[in-house]
Parts: structure tokens; sequence; C-alpha cells
């Protein structure tokens, strides 16, 4: 049986690889495989091992980093006080330009640090897609059972389908809650102004199970989870590995594809000593991320100097201020990734949808606040009770882009990314937040204009659309089985051939078409 080959392990990878499985093909992963510095690894091991209260401060501090950050701008997270997931990326693919959106070496990619929110696509978001959503929902109930979110039946269901087959969703915390009471309270006037909104829809284990247990509430989210809830693709990696047919192959990075005849040949090189390696599969599925991927494609068809266009959900932040405190906030047993999802599907804003994402207390936003206020700090407790931030993502129609082309630097090459700005999306973000400002009866809180902060393109890290799917493919441009145009054996299934970027969050849709794309292509000759 000829071996069907993943590249990467993030996501899409794990997506693919376990619709491949199922349809009994053999497997091999080749991934960079950088992990965790073993001294974190076994600290947080030990800690997972104990109830949060239990643990020593020493050991705890060591892990939960708390970094600088202010209200303009979060900083990237790490895991565990580690920046491996952003490592090294520069000299091994390598790449130029601002950074905003970050590639990954690291196993899991970049779900060690991503923020797990999960929603799948309206069939609106994909209206002038090649495939329909009925094509995705087997897959987005497959892409479920490899994450198990927590999520549960609200107003969201309105837009958005559950697949879990049996919903559970995590408490929200003491603001979330809140929020959620007043909304619900004007939902009839908010309906019509085109406001749907629930609780977040995460990839947290929100109970025990056989998996491990499940969310104990420390807080600790956006500095790591020692009990592996949020969830993350090294974990399901580790159980591929458990399958005769599954072989995992780490510290390779792959630079060019050849397509043979009935095969394809992968030139690679050692992560750690740089040494030549090659591999033959009879097909090839592309997940190593939208940077890595795009080099890959355009290095093995020698493209220099001709651009792809990587789509961006533009991300901005604004603070909401509550009318009423919740007391104890800094003293709460709470998850801190995004508690609410408010969405926005009002032509007024624009014709696409906005999605916002609320966060309520954590260490992140406690440490931004008190720098803010400077020698006004000791009002920080009254500013915390009050205080929650809107993380906001638009339609890549509506947001800038990012250009990425090949180039030559004497006997290397690298990928140069240039930003490209739309001049119409600060004026879509600042109709998006009036009109969040205008309903502060409903919110019983007022949004802070001043105070709005308008990233790089990229910075979502919502990338995706360089090499997208079209019925009609030409160059750069792929069939609906991912395959570029000129290609046969060759499958980009990560978030390079979505046509368009939808607002809301995209693992879960990149995940569910990754699936598919397996599913379908696991026993094509």
């Amino acid at each position: 049986m000829r071996t069907h080959c993943v590249i990467g392990s993030g996501p899409a990878g794990v997506a693919c690889a376990t619709a491949l499985l199922a349809r009994g093909a053999n497997v091999l992963m080749l991934d960079a495989g950088m992990e965790l510095e073993p001294e974190l690894a076994e600290i947080a091991r030990a800690l997972s091992q104990k109830k949060p209260s239990e643990w020593p401060a020493k050991q705890a501090a060591r892990i939960f980093v708390k970094r600088g950050a202010d209200l303009k701008e979060l900083p990237h997270k790490n895991l565990f006080g580690s920046d491996f997931p952003y490592r090294d990326t520069r000299e091994k693919i390598p790449w130029r330009g601002e950074g905003a959106v970050l590639p990954s070496l690291a196993l899991g990619g970049l779900s060690n640090v991503w923020g797990a929110s999960i929603l799948p696509l309206r069939k609106s978001d994909i209206s002038d897609w090649p495939i329909r959503r009925t094509d995705l929902d087997e897959h987005y109930r497959a892409a479920a059972r490899i994450v198990g979110p927590a999520e549960q039946r609200d107003g969201l269901e309105e837009l958005f389908t559950l697949y879990s087959e049996n919903p559970t969703g995590l408490k929200p915390s003491r603001q979330a809650a809140q929020i959620l009471e007043n909304l619900e309270r004007h939902r009839e006037v908010l309906r019509a102004r085109g406001w749907h909104f629930g609780q977040s829809r995460v990839a947290i284990r929100a109970a025990d199970s056989s998996r491990g247990t499940g969310c104990v509430y420390c807080g600790h989210c956006m500095t790591g989870c020692v009990y592996g809830c949020i969830y993350n693709s090294a974990d399901t990696v580790r159980e591929l590995r458990g399958n005769k047919n599954f072989r995992y192959e780490g510290n390779v990075i792959v630079t060019k594809l050849r397509e043979n005849g009935g095969a394809v040949s992968i030139e690679a090189f050692h992560r750690q000593t740089g040494q030549a390696l090659s591999f033959e599969a009879g097909r090839v599925y592309l997940a190593a991320g939208v940077i890595p991927s795009a080099q890959i494609i355009l290095r093995s068809q020698e493209a220099f100097d001709q651009p792809l266009t990587l789509r961006d959900n533009q991300y901005f932040l604004f603070p909401i201020i509550l009318a009423r405190r919740a007391r104890g906030v800094e003293t709460e047993a709470l998850f801190t990734l995004s508690q609410v999802f408010l969405e926005l599907d009002n032509p007024g804003i624009s014709r696409r949808s906005v999605h916002l994402q609320i966060y309520t207390y954590s260490d992140a936003i406690a440490g931004a606040v008190r720098r803010s206020l400077g020698p006004l700090k000791v009002f920080a407790r009254q500013v915390l009770e009050r205080l929650v931030i809107v993380q906001g993502f638009l339609h890549s129609d509506d947001s800038s882009a990012i250009e990425m082309t090949l180039k030559r630097d004497g006997q290397k090459d690298f990928l140069q990314l240039e930003p490209r700005l739309n001049p119409e999306t600060p004026r879509t973000i600042k109709r998006a937040v009036t009109e969040v400002l205008k309903q502060f009866r409903a919110l019983r809180g007022i949004a802070v204009p001043p105070m709005l902060q308008i990233a790089r393109p990229g910075r979502s890290f919502h990338c995706g659309g360089s090499i997208p799917m079209r019925a009609q493919p030409e160059r750069f441009e792929s069939d609906c089985a991912g395959r570029p145009s000129g290609w046969s054996r060759v499958h980009v299934v990560d978030a390079s051939v979505l046509p368009t970027v939808p607002a809301t969050s995209i693992t879960f849709s990149v995940m569910a078409n990754a699936h598919r794309i397996g599913w379908e292509t696991a026993d094509a000759e």
C-alpha cells in the first residue's frame, strides 16, 4: 500500500491524517517537531498531578510567567514561559518581513499557543466557494470529535450549527454572566440590529474524560494549562502514534516537492544537523502553515518574484467599561480565554459579518491595567472589576492583506512578506465599534473608542487564501481537493486553500476542510 505523507502536525495536519487513517491508508507525518524545553515540561507534569491549591509557589512562578503587556496590544502568547512555538523560523524556513503573522516549527504548530475559539462557517460565509457547507458537515463532526470543544445551546445556534454529540459548556465568569444577562434582556432589540450572541465556544475539555481532567478554572489559560485541557494537536499526534498505520518523523523541514508519475519525491533537511533528507509518497498533503506551505509550493515551481496574496482577518481591540462592578474578579475561579462571542450581521457596518470576542479578567489584563494606570494603580481593582476587553475580527474582504514573494539572496532563497493596506479597513472597524457604543444600554457597558487599537496585518493569525480553491483553478489556485493547478498528487490542506477568510475563527473550518480532502482522496489513484 502506498504511503500518504502529511507535512505538518498542526490542526490541519492531524485532521487530514485522522481521515486518511480512517480510510485505511498508511500515513507518514513529516514535521519539524520542536518541543517545550524538558525542564519546563517536567514542572508542568509535576503540577498536573496536584490541585492548584497544592502547587509549590516556586514551580508555579517558573512556568506561569506574567509577560509585559499594555492595553494597546497584548503580547504573543508563550507556553509555560517558552517561545519555542515561534523559534528559529527566520533561519530555517526562511522568511523576512514585519512578522505580524508568525510560522511555527513546533510539534502541534501554533495550537500550542492559540486562543482555542471554535466556530463553523455559515452557508452565507461560503456562498462564493466552490464547495457547499453541506460538504463540510460530516467533517465538522469529525473535527469536533478530535478537539472536544466546550459549547452549549444558546443564541449562537441561530447562526452556527453545533456539531458535538453531547454539548457541554464551561461556567462563565461573573463578568461574562453579567454581560450575557444584560444582552439576553434586550435580545429582540439587538436581533433587529443584526446582533447574535452567546457563550464562547472554545476547544477546552470542560469535564473529566478518558483524555484527562476537565477544566479546574485555575485562571492560567493565557500562560498554559498543565492539565492539557486546552486542545493542542500535539496531543492528537501522540494518540495517532498508537495506530500501526501511522509513522511520525520529527526534525524534518521540507523544502521541495516533485511529482514523478505515480509518486511524489520530497526534499528536506534535518532541523538540527542540516543533513539532506529525501522521502517518497503516493500522495502528499501539505499542512505546514500558510508561510511554509507557500514557500514550498513556490520553491518547487521555481516561481521567484511572483507574489501570492495572503488574506487576513483584520484584528482590532478595544475595552468596554461595565456599569456594575463584578466584585472579587482577582480571586475568582475562572478560565481566561474568550468568554462571550458577538456576531454583528449589520449591512450598515459591512456586507460581511464582524466577529467579536469578549475577554473578562485575566492576569494579562490586570498587568496591562496596572502598567497603564502608573501612579494611579491604587485604583486598579475598581477598574478591573468593570473592565472587559473586546477582540474583533473582520472578513478578509474588509481587511488588509500580506503579499508573499519568493526572493533570491545569492545562492539562498527566502519568502518576503509585505503588508498591503486596505484603506476601507479602519472605517469598517470604526463603524463596528460605534455600533457597540450605541448599544450601551443593552450591554450596560460603554465602549471606549479612543482606546481602539488596530493591529498590523497578520496579527490575527487568522490568515489564508494564498492558493485558493476554485472550480476552474488557474496558476497558484487549487481545485476542490486542494491540488494546486498543474499538480495531481500534492494537496494543500491548511488555510492556504480557503477562497476567503470569514471573520469567525477559522481553525475549526480548516480542520473540517483538511479532513474532507483526506477522506475524499485517500483511495484515489
